[in-house]
């Protein structure tokens, strides 16, 4: 008989996101350092990264950087301009939903035995999400699309017995000719 270990009990009134922070897009050389030199700037402003995102851009020498952030709004503008100055830094911008196409991803472990099965089934459905692993006493889903539909979507499934959640934080790109 298999077991299964909560490793991520969410509180009973989940805290989560609300999208309502500032993301930034920022382009990199992908050199060792340059993430840390990033990060530290947030610190020294006192605005917290909620969500960062990394990868390699289309060529293996640059990198894309999208950082979600909190704090007071009129720091931003400080900030920007001193990731901009940084050596291996080509560009940083704010993005809003007006100028730009927001995704994460979840994904949602959780305890379902087969005569919950359809329910799950139904909400994942509803929420155009895609079941990845299914066992005889848990399921795992994945849910793609902006913040308000990946919160709304953990929140149907707070009447199961979440196991755990991992989410992949904003990505983005700017709308139309625009860099991102």
């Amino acid at each position: 008989m298999s077991t299964i270990t909560t490793t991520d009990n969410p509180p009973i009134e989940m805290d989560l996101p609300t999208g309502s922070g500032h993301t930034l897009s920022i382009f990199v050389n992908n050199e060792p350092g340059v993430l840390m030199r990033i990060c530290q700037v947030f610190s020294r402003r006192a605005f917290n990264i909620d969500s960062l995102v990394v990868s390699q851009g289309r060529s293996r020498d640059f990198s894309r950087m999208t950082i979600g952030v909190t704090g007071d709004p009129s720091g931003l503008d400080q900030i920007i301009k001193q990731v901009s100055k940084l050596i291996d830094v080509i560009h940083c911008y704010e993005h809003t939903s007006d100028d730009a196409v927001s995704k994460e991803m979840l994904l949602l472990k959780f305890k379902c035995s087969p005569e919950q099965r359809s329910e799950a089934l139904q909400i994942c459905e509803h929420f155009s999400g895609k079941t990845v692993d299914l066992t005889p006493i848990s399921m795992i889903v994945m849910f793609n699309g902006d913040t308000i539909k990946i919160n709304a979507a953990l929140s149907m499934f707070s009447q199961f017995e979440i196991i755990e959640t991992v989410r992949t934080g904003k990505v983005v790109m700017a709308r139309g000719e625009q860099p991102t």
